[in-house]
């Protein structure tokens, strides 16, 4: 092969494409118009001319072996051929032109190609710098969102924009240093949120337990304001059952509007908690910020649990209770609101230990109180501690419990109070009657303790018939049951009211009547203090009663029940005994006092040579005596114990004459010293049959009467002075007019009786005859009983 050839290979192997194109195009008579488009647009039109030129060579060839085969046909395909060479000389010419003007036009177009092309690229690199800018600005907005949500302290929000940054932007940020420091900055916002809402958590600790005893007061107060209702109503029920009983009452059932009102929250901030609470969720930390919760709050019930030790626990109780019951409010209303901070088991067991710890310290203070009245007051606030604690759901029957186990040293030290209180009653009251001299001064002391059944006011000044100790014993007396109830009611004991009245009866028994009894028997009274003592017994066995009615009024306990036989008090009949051993004792103590009046029947003269005028003068102190018992005792003492006082003084007087004469201080006495007995006996007589009717005795038809009393003495005067005493032996006479005189009594006295009065001249009497008749009338008895006996 020649190096021409060689070179021709060469070429149309690198324009082989074009080559098979255009013989393609040729051989299938196609138009070679897109062919050349191409060489041009290309670049390469040489090599379009080559193969042009080839495929020309090629058919000169292919036209010889026809021009041999067909010469004459081949003659005309070359003239045609030339035709076409001129043709295609004429073609390339017109390409040539058209490729310059091409070149021409195409270069201006190629200079704004590639400005075009600078434009491409300077718009992609501005779309892709927007496109950084804006995911940076919207960064930056968000983070300044946060800034501005921390600043205005909205941390919730905060949070979630940082979350937003985290989710969608950070793998984003095309720009390095600014991904890196958002990156560094996230944890340090967290935790800056973190702290400042630990920081308001811990504020609010501070605020609560500050806040914890007002909130556990106002609490307590609304359940004390709630019992206060609750017994109105109560009180308003009984009135109307009792109304019912005696006819319809149209006030009865009225809607009383004054008790319809809001029951009253306690409002305090939770905000705080909520707001942890719920940041710390956000930061993924909610178990850490329960924790923390529940130790803080643990530590600050700890701290609340230790009492005082530089103030009486009578002035710290309310505090301390009150603080307590604030913190389980505050943990109930954590539990409702804040779903998931607390648990149910968690606030149950904080309870029962905090109130295993109340209560022992409960008994332990209890255990040191020595008045009734703190007891009382701090057994108040624990049941209303308990009442509201019940109100919120928590179980408070142990509080219950030390108060009830609390009950027999409260009624010990309420005993010896109302001991010490009746003593210092006693011992103030001079035992006269109280004048009332205004009307407020009666209904609060009589109407008030219903100590006369009149209930209008009587006229003023009202002599009443007690002294000031009554109203005083009373008023204790009402005082011990209203606290008494007071303790045991709304106790773990449903119904008091037994319980009270076991109570009742001891106080009346051992304390009011054992002190009535000490001043019965003290021996330093006088009788018109033992008279009224007396009085004042009455008047407190008739108020046994109203104290019953009283205690079953405040127990709830229907008036029907106390109309049933055997509901009444042991003290009452206690009382009376204690009334009989007074009448006893001013019995004794008139005796007594008449002895000293008697001891004067020694200065009589028993041998008078004159029969005397007047009473001697121990009658007149007698009489004196007795007028001012009866005058004392009248208005006071009921007739029947009057006439018993009266009559055993009276009787008292008879027997002292006749043991006088009996004794060996009278050795003998005549007929002038009888007629002076004679005339102190009518004097006496008419004393008693005075007394007798004035007193209304009479018109009861007592018998016997006060002149029956005296009636031995009487028979032995008459006896004496009779002018036949030997008719004493006779038994129809005796039985008749000396039954009373017992025969031995008769007998020593008459062996001291001397008929006529010895005087040197006595038996020159004009009455000679007559008191010799009756001096050997007296004889005869004497030597009759002598021989009787």
């Amino acid at each position: 092969m020649t190096a021409q050839s060689k070179k021709r290979g060469t070429g149309e192997n690198g324009d082989g494409g074009i080559a098979t194109a255009l013989a393609g195009f040729v051989s299938n008579n196609e138009d070679l118009g897109p062919i050349v488009r191409h060489a041009f647009e290309s670049g390469k039109p040489e090599a379009l001319f080559h193969n042009l030129r080839g495929i020309a060579k090629r058919k000169e060839v292919e036209i010889e072996e026809l021009y041999r085969l067909h010469y004459e046909e081949f003659i005309l395909a070359v003239d045609e051929l030339r035709g076409v060479l001129v043709d295609a000389d004429g073609l390339k010419a017109a390409l040539s032109g058209e490729n310059l003007r091409l070149q021409e036009v195409a270069s201006a177009l190629l200079l704004k190609l590639d400005e075009l092309l600078e434009l491409y690229a300077a718009n992609k690199n501005l779309g892709e710098a927007l496109a950084t800018l804006k995911i940076c600005l919207q960064v930056t907005s968000l983070c300044q969102v946060c800034n501005r949500d921390i600043a205005q302290g909205k941390f919730h929000t905060a949070l979630k924009t940082l979350e937003l940054i985290e989710k969608d932007y950070l793998q984003n940020i095309p720009l390095k240093l600014l991904k890196k420091v958002v990156q560094k900055k996230i944890p340090m916002v967290k935790l800056y949120i973190e702290k400042k809402v630990s920081g308001e958590f811990n504020e609010w600790l501070v605020y609560i337990r500050k806040s914890a005893m007002e909130i556990g007061q106002a609490s307590i107060r609304q359940a004390s304001l709630d019992r206060q209702k609750d017994e109105g109503m109560r009180a308003r029920q009984r009135e109307a059952e009792d109304c019912s009983r005696v006819g319809f009452n149209e006030h009865a059932y009225a809607l009383d509007v004054e008790f319809i009102d809001e029951e009253s929250t306690v409002e305090f901030d939770l905000t705080p908690v909520y707001r942890a609470y719920n940041i710390h969720i956000c930061l993924g930390l909610g178990e850490k910020f329960q924790e923390y919760y529940c130790s803080n709050r643990l530590m600050q019930l700890n701290l609340d649990m230790q009492i005082s030790t530089a103030q009486p626990f009578l002035e710290s109780h309310q505090h301390f209770l009150a603080q307590v019951a604030g913190f389980f409010i505050v943990e109930d209303r954590v539990l409702r609101t804040a779903e998931g901070l607390l648990s149910q088991s968690q606030i149950e067991t904080m309870w029962e230990a905090s109130i295993s710890k109340v209560t022992s310290i409960l008994a332990e203070q209890f255990t040191r109180m020595d008045a009734a009245n703190h007891h009382l007051l701090v057994k108040d606030y624990v049941s209303l501690l308990g009442a509201t604690m019940k109100k919120y759901g928590y179980q408070a029957s142990s509080l219950l419990e030390v108060l009830e186990k609390n009950k027999d040293r409260y009624h010990e030290l309420l005993v010896s109070d109302c001991r010490k209180q009746i003593q210092g009653v006693f011992a103030k009251d001079s035992y006269e009657r109280m004048v009332i001299e205004k009307e407020n001064e009666y209904n609060m002391t009589v109407a008030a303790l219903q100590l006369e059944p009149i209930h209008a006011v009587p006229d003023l000044p009202y002599v009443a018939p007690f002294s000031s100790s009554v109203p005083g014993a009373c008023r204790i007396v009402r005082s011990f049951v209203e606290d008494l109830v007071s303790y045991l009611s709304y106790g773990v004991m449903v119904n008091s009211y037994d319980v009270v009245k076991r109570y009742l009866d001891k106080l009346l028994i051992e304390v009011l009547n054992d002190g009535l009894l000490k001043l019965i028997h003290s021996g330093s009274l006088e009788i018109a203090q033992l008279v009224q003592i007396a009085g004042n017994i009455a008047i407190l066995e008739r108020s046994c009663d109203t104290f019953l009615w009283h205690a079953a009024q405040l127990c709830g306990l229907p008036k029907r029940l106390l109309e049933k036989p055997h509901s009444g008090l042991t003290a009452r009949a206690v009382l009376k005994a204690s009334q009989n051993a007074a009448f006893n004792g001013l019995i004794t103590l008139a005796n007594s006092k008449v002895d000293e009046f008697m001891l004067l029947l020694t200065s009589i003269n028993w041998t008078a040579e004159e029969t005397p005028e007047h009473a001697n003068d121990y009658m007149n102190e007698v009489l004196i005596y007795l007028d001012m018992v009866v005058s004392t005792a009248q208005p006071v003492l009921p007739r029947e114990a009057l006439f018993k006082v009266v009559s055993a003084a009276l009787s008292h007087v008879s027997d002292s004459i006749i043991t006088v004469l009996l004794s060996d201080r009278v050795k003998r006495f005549n007929v002038n010293a009888v007629a002076g007995i004679d005339i102190d006996l009518r004097s006496l007589e008419d004393f008693a049959e005075e007394r007798f009717r004035s007193t209304g005795l009479l018109d009861l038809g007592k018998e016997p009467s006060f002149k029956d009393c005296l009636v031995e003495i009487r028979q032995l005067t008459n006896l004496l002075l009779s002018n036949q005493p030997e008719s004493f032996m006779n038994a129809v006479i005796r039985e008749k007019n000396y039954g009373s005189l017992d025969q031995k009594k008769v007998a020593i006295i008459c062996d001291k009786f001397r008929d006529a009065p010895d005087s040197l001249f006595g038996s020159l009497s004009s009455r000679n005859m007559v008191q010799n008749a009756r001096k050997k009338s007296l004889d005869v008895l004497k030597r009759r009983l002598k021989d009787f006996s």
